[in-house]
């Protein structure tokens, strides 16, 4: 099959197209021809070998990076009940030892493979299952949101924060939207937020007091710096504070505010969760830009400049 795989770990100019075997399926396992694979905004790192070193991995190479897509079931493990061949699913497989989504075909476990939810398209399926895994994972998991709380999304614009915007509204809470750049500002106000305001311009901690005057109960940080750090001063005493680890660099707030960081681990409960939440009403999945397969190394580029959502490979029609 043909795939974009490392022979090394290194920059984007690594990310060369390649012939490789088909990856064998075990009996807990499906093998999906993929058509669209999210590129992730930890895929770089990936690539660089950040996970392998930090994780005391050793990588096999030619090395698949990819850790979500989404595309068509072709054959399933002996003891796998739920899907069969010919089913549109999404899937995820992050550090996947039997290779990534950046491929024409990949193995998965099936408790990471799930239809496609409510009416989204197969490429916004393929995109969202890690940003929504780690949406969900800070607002239920790790803050505990509430109905009827108010809650700070700073980066609400990203691939992260735009779905943990819907999450949270769908988890009944008021969202405070801090995106970045006026597309990023209306991008948060169509999804939904009570309030959005452009972290690099606006000022977020005026914005947030006013927002939540007796302060904010939540806050969850997918990005952070100068800006983010001030506006956790509108956070109540007692109030809590999540970011996903991998956040650099890693925020700081008062001693009288708990500050949490978290990972976004998939699993079938949580898929589930999420895939319910999505199904509840309308929602989006932005996707900024979907490159061919071959571009695998400009979309990695295209990650550290200023883009909306998430971005994408188109393996297979």
């Amino acid at each position: 099959m043909q795939a974009i795989a490392i022979d090394r770990f290194g920059g984007p100019e690594t990310l060369v197209p390649r012939t490789i075997p088909v990856p064998t399926i075990g009996p807990d396992e499906v093998l999906l021809r993929v058509e669209v694979a999210g590129v992730g905004e930890w895929d770089p790192f990936e690539r660089e070998g950040g996970y392998a070193r930090m994780l005391g991995l050793t990588p096999q190479f030619p090395y698949v990076l990819g850790s979500e897509g989404a595309g068509t079931v072709v054959a399933v493990g002996e003891r796998v009940r739920r899907f069969r061949e010919g089913d549109r699913v999404y899937a995820l497989g992050f550090l996947n030892p039997k290779g990534g989504f950046y491929a024409e075909l990949a193995a998965v476990r099936a408790d990471l493979v799930s239809f496609l939810p409510g009416k989204l398209t197969v490429e916004q399926a393929a995109v969202m299952g890690g940003v929504g895994i780690t949406a969900l994972r800070g607002l239920d998991d790790t803050l505990g949101l509430k109905q009827g709380e108010s809650v700070m999304i700073f980066g609400a614009s990203g691939g992260v924060g735009h779905m943990a915007v819907q999450l949270a509204k769908r988890m009944g809470a008021r969202v405070l939207a801090v995106a970045s750049g006026n597309d990023g500002v209306a991008l948060a106000e169509r999804l939904g937020a009570d309030a959005a305001l452009d972290g690099r311009s606006d000022d977020v901690l005026a914005a947030a007091r006013a927002f939540a005057p007796e302060g904010l109960d939540a806050a969850l940080l997918t990005a952070s710096g100068e800006a983010a750090e001030a506006a956790l001063g509108a956070v109540r005493d007692g109030g809590h504070v999540a970011y996903p680890n991998g956040v650099h660099p890693e925020p700081r707030a008062r001693s009288t505010v708990r500050l949490s960081s978290y990972n976004g681990e998939p699993g079938p409960e949580i898929i589930d969760k999420l895939n319910r939440l999505i199904e509840s009403g309308p929602f989006e999945v932005h996707v900024a830009r979907t490159f061919p397969l071959a571009q695998a190394a400009e979309a990695h580029l295209a990650l550290a400049r200023h883009h909306l959502g998430k971005l994408a490979l188109r393996v297979a029609e």
